[in-house]
């Protein structure tokens, strides 16, 4: 696997020498690509773990919040869980078995392009349909959908604010070594207007394919109902400062270090995403902590109930309620954003309109 990622880095270098500057956009876009093609990067043996992984109330509980807006917004099928960048299916699995309980038992949909993950998913969620995006999803009837730990795997691109404006931030090369420069263009229209005159340095960050995927599942949604799920680590107001990192082995590396062998991220902005989806009059029913959602849904007292049925685990059980609402684990960095079809109802634990 070092050979892919030593001829990515040559790849680069090449293409840098030759023309000049690469975009952000480029050079996590093609990284990302190669590092999920061909791995499963999930779990103790990968890079790292998701929320799904850290315990099955995570995916029981997105489950019961599905069947419930499904329940109220009247029962309406045929009805389709479709859920972005799946991991290994446990998510699905988790949430599947927990709506079943009510009823809900939809048409599954994953959309997945790495091949090594879509063997994994097969175990997981037998009889479910796979695509490459979403224009193949079927659209005669509401559409559930998840996406946790999607939006921050896609390729951002980075403004910084120089001495005579605002300029995107490329990567070029520094005695043969990957380093961030200024690009020529002057950038001013792309940047918010409260923003224009930040200090020297100030660096945005955008994902343009965040936003056609948002735009897409809010136009799905107001023409075929459904809800939505957008789960990550993220800023729900607009922020200044780069958020570009790497994890390889469960540990922070340096971005730079091994294209396409380490899991490239960035936050997401709620709040653009947000608008976006208003924008296609899809309902924005709220952005919260994913603590706070957690608890709002029940978390504690089924972490009680599992401990109850099986003692043994009742520490193990605890350490993972913990990991994932505890403010300095993942319940304060990531958020839950819902969306729905001005037809659905509101979402529990999410603040009344």
């Amino acid at each position: 696997m070092e050979l892919g990622a030593h001829s990515l880095a040559e790849t680069f270098r090449r293409l840098i020498t030759n023309t000049g500057p690469i975009s952000l956009t480029h050079f996590m876009g093609e990284s990302n690509a190669r590092y999920y093609s061909g791995k499963d990067p999930l779990g103790d043996g990968g890079d790292f773990v998701t929320a799904p992984e850290i315990s099955q109330m995570f995916g029981e509980l997105i489950g019961l919040w599905m069947a419930d807006m499904w329940i109220r917004a009247g029962k309406e099928e045929p009805v389709y869980y479709v859920e972005l960048g799946p991991g290994r299916g446990t998510l699905a699995k988790d949430a599947l078995r927990a709506a079943r309980k009510y009823g809900l038992q939809p048409y599954i949909h994953l959309v997945e392009t790495s091949q090594a993950l879509k063997d994994v998913q097969l175990q997981a969620v037998p009889g479910a349909i796979w695509h490459n995006d979403l224009s193949t999803i079927p659209q005669d009837g509401p559409m559930l959908l998840v996406a946790n730990e999607f939006l921050d795997a896609l390729p951002i691109r980075q403004l910084v604010r120089g001495p005579d404006g605002w300029r995107e931030r490329m990567i070029g090369l520094e005695n043969d070594q990957f380093a961030f420069v200024m690009g020529g263009q002057n950038m001013d229209p792309a940047v918010p207007v409260e923003f224009r005159d930040a200090e020297e340095g100030a660096i945005l960050e955008t994902c343009p394919a965040a936003a056609a995927i948002m735009y897409e599942v809010a136009g799905r949604l107001v023409d075929q109902g459904g809800a939505a799920l957008f789960i990550d680590y993220g800023h729900a107001k607009l922020k200044t400062g780069s958020t570009f990192q790497a994890v390889r082995n469960h540990t922070k590396v340096h971005p730079f270090a091994a294209p396409g062998e380490a899991d490239l991220t960035a936050l997401v902005d709620f709040e653009t995403l947000a608008r976006i989806a208003q924008s296609r009059d899809a309902r924005h029913i709220g952005t919260v902590t994913q603590g706070d959602w957690l608890r709002a849904l029940g978390i504690e007292t089924r972490a009680q109930n599992l401990a109850a049925q099986a003692p043994q685990y009742a520490q193990d059980i605890a350490v993972a309620k913990d990991r994932l609402i505890a403010p300095d684990q993942m319940g304060d960095l990531f958020k839950v954003m819902a969306l729905a079809s001005h037809k659905w109802p509101g979402g529990v634990g999410f603040p009344e309109d």
